[in-house]
């Protein structure tokens, strides 16, 4: 995961778009130099986030720097907007030339701290489909991690995953209740027991508990362990990142 840079207009920002850029690519570098196998791009920066929608100087400014990143790599590339615009990422994705989003509140809502999040599976699809963009495939998070899911309390995660195939999504991501905290085993299995799409896991993954999930998942989403300290807003240490390729690689 690259943490993009604090972007313009956001209350974080205050380099320019062109040093932001630059200091994306150099991440995206040294990830590909370790040997990761994709990457993702997000706006984790920009807090306090907004709710279902950005302005349009956040969808060019992310475009600009994920096509940078992705012709620089060419490897299999993502994007994330925070939060839960996942339309907005689509159009992003699409310009950029990226393979897929990851999209916060596909199926079922939940509560966030920017508030009430809805199923955006329906408005969303037919979006990719009205631009051209049926390519890029959307990666789904299920109870996500920020969240409060009381109001689908009797839905399980496993069913959720379940909609989140039903509503035709690409992959499913399963995380910790917080950024740094792994998920639960538990969860894990009831979601691959529940559908037949790719398991990712997109929190909390760390080289000395990545042994754990190798038979478990199809793929992790690795940010805070790649960095200085295992703080998700630290600097790429390829030392750490090395260490967990060789973990899941075996070498």
């Amino acid at each position: 995961m690259i943490h993009v840079g604090a972007l313009p207009g956001t209350p974080a920002g205050g380099r320019s778009l062109r040093e932001i850029e630059a200091a994306a690519v150099r991440e995206a570098k040294l990830y590909r130099e370790a040997g990761v196998h994709g990457l993702m791009l997000e706006n984790m920066h920009d807090s306090p986030y907004l709710r279902g929608g950005v302005g349009p100087e956040i969808v060019a400014a992310m475009a600009v720097i994920a096509r940078s990143v992705k012709e620089t790599t060419r490897l299999p590339c993502g994007v994330q907007i925070l939060a839960a615009a996942n339309s907005e990422a689509i159009a992003v994705a699409l310009a950029a030339g990226l393979d897929f989003i990851r999209a916060e509140g596909f199926a079922f809502a939940h509560v966030a701290d920017e508030g009430v999040i809805q199923s955006s599976a329906a408005a969303l699809l037919r979006y990719r489909r009205a631009i051209g963009a049926q390519h890029v495939q959307v990666w789904a998070d299920v109870k996500k991690k920020h969240s409060s899911h009381a109001i689908t309390a009797d839905v399980g995660i496993g069913a959720t995953a379940h909609a989140v195939e039903f509503m035709r999504g690409d992959a499913v991501i399963v995380t910790g209740s917080v950024t740094g905290e792994a998920p639960q085993l538990d969860d894990i299995r009831a979601v691959k027991h529940a559908t037949r799409l790719p398991v990712y896991l997109g929190s909390g993954v760390t080289a000395a508990n990545v042994g754990e999930f190798l038979g478990e998942a199809d793929g992790f989403v690795v940010g805070s362990e790649f960095k200085a300290g295992g703080q998700w807003s630290g600097a790429v240490e390829p030392r750490r990142v090395k260490r967990f390729m060789a973990v899941v690689t075996g070498r």
